[in-house]
């Protein structure tokens, strides 16, 4: 059975390297599986992308950041996410409309109601199976994250969401443990502070549930 799969988290929650991990595992087991990341997936999305992750760019206003991220993912959801996932395959998404609601409803302080009505509209209604939210402190994700980003040589560095005050990823912290308060059948809380190896075995253990 194909699953759409999410990965949520602050940044530098490692979010990213263990979706890459679940992608091989289930690939070992003979699944066809797609891995994707938000915003970007299409040509639209990767040329958006810079303007939304760069700090070189402009300021932009909450709103606008709000209706990019959508388009962006109106657009994934139309070409990549709703045709690999009639044909069977299985969709790992690097973070989905609960990202949207974390950072721009939590995080920028948009109103809710009117992010979770644009994030319905822009994919379609598609939710997903299941969602593995890493969970990590602020503080230590911004630790992680600056350390990637000054580790990378040359090339879009993706800095601007790390630029913003630890209060700001304080509230997007507690709006993602919000959202999984929410709805616990589907967002699964992993502790992001464990070796990377036990993480993906709770993981892989959490999928195994889920039907995959």
């Amino acid at each position: 059975m194909a699953l759409f799969i999410t990965f949520e988290g602050i940044e530098g929650s490692g979010k990213s390297t263990q979706m890459e991990l679940l992608k091989r595992h289930m690939e070992g087991r003979g699944m066809e599986v797609l891995a994707l990341r938000e915003p970007g997936g299409t040509r639209l999305g990767e040329r958006v992308r810079s303007i939304l992750l760069n700090s070189s760019e402009e300021p932009v206003d909450p709103w606008a950041e709000l209706f990019l991220y959508e388009a962006c993912r109106a657009q994934l959801v139309s070409l990549v996410i709703r045709p690999s996932l009639e044909a069977g395959t299985t969709v790992i998404c690097d973070r989905f409309t609960d990202s949207t609601l974390a950072y721009q409803g939590y995080g920028r302080g948009l109103d809710l109601e009117a992010v979770d009505r644009a994030n319905v509209l822009a994919a379609g209604g598609l939710k997903p199976d299941i969602t593995v939210l890493i969970d990590c402190e602020a503080e230590e994700g911004l630790r992680r994250a600056w350390s990637r980003i000054g580790s990378k040589e040359g090339g879009a560095r993706e800095d601007r969401f790390e630029r913003e005050d630890v209060s700001f990823h304080r509230r997007v912290r507690d709006g993602y443990l919000r959202i999984a308060g929410a709805e616990p059948d589907r967002v699964k809380v992993v502790d992001g502070g464990g070796e990377i190896s036990t993480i993906h075995r709770e993981i892989c253990y959490i999928i195994k549930k889920a039907g995959a």
